[in-house]
């Protein structure tokens, strides 16, 4: 039997590295931007990301991880901030967060307040993509969440190159438009902000930094140089199938909104090239993650260094017959989430497929890094689910994400429902057990009449812990 000095002892050698040396961690940030789940190291059967494959094999994959807000502006606002969207008043690109709440205290000025150095390269809060860009602007930024800022200028659509439109129907700055770019990697976005991201390494390696790296990719245009299309097989690109009509029993509200046959006219050839484009450009923006991942290793800050990748929010790419986001079924919700933290290694290569959401990073980062959180956010430290994946001490049970024309949805283990015009404009009712790609609406379907009233009890109990009125945003008061 070991001694109580002996247990004490080996209860210290078990702590963090930062609490044994008292030193703070250090916290990279790293963000894409309209990425769905197309990550090999989700599964995927095409996207190569061997980048962020290592890094999940450094850290914890949370599988089942959802947006608040499937649109830029809001998930940003929300992510940063820790709160949903009714409750921090961002629903949609318009205006800024700090608009909506002036005494916020965001994410990484909690860092700040702590004595950390926080830096921001390129787009967090949410930028016109690609305008701001071309522009190298940041208009709806925080100043108040920064010590320093790097905003990115790079030629888009306009680099030199072999330049597609994927999406015949739509021929704005929103098109599906490849670019087979000339140029190394440095010659465009993401391969400039990798390289200020280092910079920044480089400069702050001695004390506590909190950094949030922004990479455009692969929000559209779709510009990645010619060897990461190279890697893909243009006419071996597999488009989802779809029912034709799958649309039909969904509320005429969302029906036709963004759909393929009116929006884009995605023709089954034009979609083997936009899917080429789309995973060219994440290979991308995966390599330039591996460059910022690398440095961090040659610096030696990676023992003490927390690392976090995600999205904004999912994407549909023909699910549905739609594209884009702004809906409300798994592919527009659902983001890649991974957390590498490198003392707690017995998770590591392992993933979770307990419900999260986005707000719940905020907390998180403050539990792991020894701070205090705001008492208000709406989201929960995932620190036991890094602890034991499979943990029984998690209690959400849902995640609550919301839309444009009134859309609400609640997604559990084995259900999604939502409701459109605030309950006014229609229902959907999946069974994710049995329908995973959400195809069959079964909300008019009297055999599941129960279910559905439980489900929509829930929702409206969530929405108003989110901070809904019908006052402030519309619809019928609850």
């Amino acid at each position: 039997m070991k001694s109580k000095f002996a247990c004490l002892v080996t209860g210290i050698l078990s702590l963090a590295p930062s609490v044994l040396s008292a030193k703070k961690p250090n916290v990279l940030f790293l963000m894409s931007d309209d990425l769905n789940t197309a990550l090999s190291g989700f599964g995927h059967p095409q996207c190569k990301t061997p980048e962020l494959d290592k890094l999940a094999e450094r850290g914890l994959r949370f599988e089942n991880m959802h947006c608040q807000y499937p649109v830029c502006g809001a998930s940003r606002a929300s992510l940063m901030s820790g709160l949903y969207p009714y409750t921090n008043g961002t629903l949609g690109n318009a205006g800024t967060l700090r608009g909506s709440m002036p005494k916020v205290v965001t994410m990484s000025q909690l860092f700040r307040k702590n004595g950390y150095r926080v830096g921001r390269v390129s787009k967090i809060y949410h930028m016109g993509i690609p305008p701001e860009i071309l522009a190298g602007t940041a208009t709806r930024d925080d100043p108040h969440s920064w010590d320093e800022v790097v905003n990115i200028k790079a030629p888009e659509q306009n680099a030199p190159g072999k330049k597609t439109n994927w999406s015949p129907k739509n021929k704005s700055s929103q098109s599906f438009t490849g670019v087979v770019a000339e140029g190394d990697d440095l010659a465009h976005a993401d391969g400039m902000a990798a390289n200020h991201a280092i910079d920044f390494l480089k400069r702050h390696k001695d004390k506590p930094f909190f950094l949030a790296c922004g990479f455009v990719r692969p929000h559209v245009p779709l510009v990645a140089p010619a060897k990461y299309f190279d890697r893909y097989d243009r006419d071996a690109m597999i488009a989802p199938v779809v029912p034709d009509n799958d649309l039909e029993d969904v509320p005429e509200i969302i029906r036709n909104y963004k759909r393929n046959s009116t929006s884009y006219g995605v023709t089954p050839e034009l979609h083997k090239g936009l899917l080429e484009a789309y995973y060219a450009s994440i290979s991308y923006m995966d390599a330039q993650v591996g460059r910022v991942l690398d440095a961090l290793e040659e610096l030696g800050l990676a023992e003490n260094t927390i690392v976090v990748f995600t999205s904004d929010h999912g994407y549909l790419l023909g699910e549905h017959h739609k594209f884009q986001k702004q809906h409300l079924f798994e592919e527009a919700t659902r983001v890649p989430f991974i957390v590498s933290v490198p003392w707690m290694n017995k998770q590591h290569g392992k993933g979770t497929k307990h419900i999260t959401e986005l707000i719940d990073l905020y907390p998180t980062l403050a539990d792991l890094s020894g701070l205090k959180a705001p008492k208000n956010l709406h989201g929960a430290s995932m620190v036991p689910l890094l602890e034991n994946p499979s943990s029984d001490d998690w209690k959400k049970d849902l995640a609550f994400t919301i839309s444009r024309s009134g859309g609400e949805s609640i997604r559990t283990h084995n259900w999604r429902f939502t409701h459109w015009g605030f309950g006014a404009g229609g229902m959907e009712l999946y069974d994710l057990r049995n329908d995973p790609s959400e195809f069959t609406n079964l909300a008019r379907d009297s055999d599941y009449s129960t279910t559905l009233k439980k489900l929509k009890k829930k929702l409206e109990s969530k929405r108003r812990d989110a901070g809904y009125s019908a006052k402030r945003f519309g619809g019928k008061k609850k």
